[in-house]
């Protein structure tokens, strides 16, 4: 059978659910980057592949199938705007570790949807990645479509 995954804001918590079981919990005032490794454009949602979290003591990974990247990026703006830690990354740059990149072992897709991970695990890896941001959703939204308006392009960079 396969396992369902959600994660929710819970006051100033954010909750992993796995088959409707609690599976981690941590305060959303320990996060201090969200890298969202996006495929295409990524200019809908379902373009996030997967979101890596820095925390202040350590990385948490979730895949799409959590919905960290759907319910808790996109809920609070107000959060994320003022704490300006939202990064986005193109996945053909995102280079993580064999081990866990997605599909590379389908056997343990399902149950590995969350991970937590140490900060030498993966800190090399994002330190090589090309970020863009910070900016939140709302943010990136409103730079695409201004980028499609004629001359759009060239009056942001003037500025």
């Amino acid at each position: 059978m396969k396992s369902t995954w959600r994660t929710l804001w819970q006051q100033q918590d954010i909750v992993v659910y796995r088959d409707e079981v609690e599976v981690d919990r941590f305060p959303a005032a320990r996060i201090e980057c969200v890298h969202l490794v996006y495929r295409g454009a990524g200019d809908s949602p379902g373009d996030i592949g997967m979101s890596v979290v820095e925390l202040d003591d350590g990385y948490a990974l979730f895949e799409a199938q959590t919905g960290f990247a759907g319910r808790v990026n996109f809920e609070r703006h107000d959060f994320w705007r003022a704490k300006k830690c939202v990064y986005w990354v193109a996945s053909a740059v995102a280079a993580l570790p064999w081990r866990l990149r997605l599909g590379a072992w389908p056997a343990t897709g399902p149950g590995r949807a969350f991970r937590r991970l140490e900060s030498a695990e993966l800190a090399g890896c994002i330190a090589n990645w090309t970020l863009e941001g910070p900016e939140t959703w709302e943010d990136r939204k409103k730079r695409r479509l201004e980028d499609r308006r004629p001359f759009g392009f060239a009056s942001r960079q003037r500025a």
